[in-house]
């Protein structure tokens, strides 16, 4: 559904992300599916066992993993970390970076891509609150 400010759409369980058939198995992206203009999201899934099997880095942006299921490892840049529900890493474009999963299951996780350094507001800075009530209609 898409009106004149937004676009919505459902990819589905996680766990179904390994049999989208475009993209790379296992990464679902948002910026042509949502229109997005301004960052890159996926949505990712990385079996038991799986690996990322290369380090990369970026030319301009800088990345945000959100970690919401599993059991994994990330490093950057020589640096190990274990990652579980909850863990948040921000990585520069410059910083090399891998992943692996450790878990008994998928490790599931978003990533957040945008620019470095192109944030000109803070969302309480930026948020415009207009003087109307709420209004939910009845289902």
């Amino acid at each position: 559904m898409t009106g004149t400010n937004f676009t919505v759409m459902h990819a589905g369980a996680f766990d179904g992300l390994l049999h989208v058939p475009e993209g790379p198995p296992g990464k679902y992206y948002l910026k042509d599916r949502l229109g997005l203009t301004g960052m890159e999201v996926s949505l990712n899934q990385l079996p038991q066992g799986g690996v990322v099997p290369f380090y990369h880095r970026h030319r301009d942006n800088e990345e945000l993993y959100l970690f919401i299921g599993g059991r994994g490892q990330f490093q950057v840049d020589g640096h190990l970390f274990e990652v579980t529900e909850g863990t948040a890493i921000r990585v520069g474009p410059d910083g090399e970076r891998a992943l692996r999963n450790i878990g008994t299951g998928d490790l599931l996780f978003i990533v957040v891509q945008v620019q470095a350094n192109s944030l000109r507001r803070w969302e309480m800075t930026d948020a415009v609150i207009p003087d109307k009530p709420v209004d939910w209609p009845v289902a």
